[in-house]
């Protein structure tokens, strides 16, 4: 089952587990450069706002219908990442694991591959949370997104036409996975007794809340990112149940139309952020092996790159910065239980 609450995915699946839930968002952000620089993570500047399909279906192109979902608004050129949380069961470590596939448009961000219903090992093209807080782009290499950026479809920039020559889908889906019952109940009984390093992740305290052509996303400037491989085990993940979204974007005026609310106004650029010494992060989790990045994601053309191929300058505001406030997110440590 999947709901809507407060601009936020909620993916619950009480028939495996009254723990299994978990909750996925999307959060407005700063565009960071596209000039082959690497910047840290940029700050979360609130949730998108999200409605259902079916409540304006008569405005919207009739196979949004068939696809269901959830619409969400941006401004071409702007940039996103993705939230992940899971549910605390019964105590705040005993969150409750998911495999978690993302695709911009039906390609995989992790891997560059077509999308199936069906996640696979080898190469692993999901996510597992809550050891992944975050996704904000394209895996390229090792430690290395490419930024989520949205662009019109038709025009030759997101991963989607690059990869197979057409524009025929754009937005994102997702579809999760919930970890298999006793899985979770061994991990249960390990982490009562201090067995288990697992812990859950909740970054809600570092966000600073402040029928024309769809939009996809399109790969945008470079960011340190670790993608962590699966340390749970492929079957651990129950796969014979799974619930899947379609996150239609819409341009500004498209929202508009199709909701007749106005879209939230433009973010700040990366240069007017940093003039204001505001932070940016650094996250790193020692305890994660991290995956190797997509040769197929790696070699698209960022949108500046494909720009400069087409002599058009798609990006405004795209010059360089130097973020001087970075804070630096690590791992939490735990207390030690002791033998008593």
């Amino acid at each position: 089952m999947i709901e809507l609450k407060k601009d936020r995915l909620v993916f619950a699946f009480a028939e495996v587990h009254k723990d299994a839930a978990c909750g996925i968002e999307f959060q407005r952000t700063l565009r960071i450069p596209d000039d082959n620089r690497t910047y840290p993570l940029p700050p979360g500047l609130g949730k998108f706002p999200m409605e259902h399909v079916e409540d304006h279906a008569t405005r919207l192109p009739q196979e949004w219908a068939g696809q269901g979902g959830v619409l969400l608004p941006m401004y071409q050129a702007e940039a996103l990442w993705i939230h992940f949380s899971a549910s605390s069961g019964r105590w705040s470590r005993a969150a409750y694991p998911f495999a978690v596939k993302i695709a911009a448009g039906k390609i995989d961000a992790v891997t560059g591959g077509s999308w199936t219903n069906e996640i696979h090992q080898a190469p692993q093209d999901y996510l597992v949370i809550p050891d992944q807080p975050w996704l904000d782009g394209f895996c390229v290499q090792t430690g290395m997104i490419r930024q989520f950026v949205a662009m019109p479809l038709g025009q030759g920039y997101t991963a989607e036409e690059q990869l197979t020559g057409k524009g025929e889908h754009g937005g994102l889906q997702i579809i999760v996975y919930p970890m298999k019952r006793e899985r979770y109940e061994e991990l249960l009984r390990k982490r009562e007794h201090g067995r288990d390093r697992a812990y859950s992740l909740s970054f809600e305290d570092t966000t600073l809340c402040a029928a024309a052509p769809s939009m996809g996303l399109a790969p945008g400037g470079l960011m340190r990112q670790e993608i962590y491989e699966d340390h749970y085990g492929f079957d651990a993940w129950d796969t014979t149940v799974f619930s899947r979204c379609f996150i239609h974007i819409l341009n500004s005026r498209q929202w508009q139309n199709a909701t007749g609310k106005a879209a939230p106004g433009k973010p700040p650029t990366a240069a007017q952020y940093s003039t204001a010494g505001l932070p940016w992060f650094d996250y790193y989790n020692e305890t994660q092996s991290t995956m190797s990045g997509s040769d197929t994601l790696a070699q698209l053309d960022s949108i500046a790159a494909k720009g400069v191929k087409k002599g058009e300058q798609p990006l405004p505001d795209n010059e360089a910065v130097n973020p001087k406030v970075v804070v630096k997110l690590g791992s939490p440590k735990h207390v030690s239980q002791g033998q008593w």
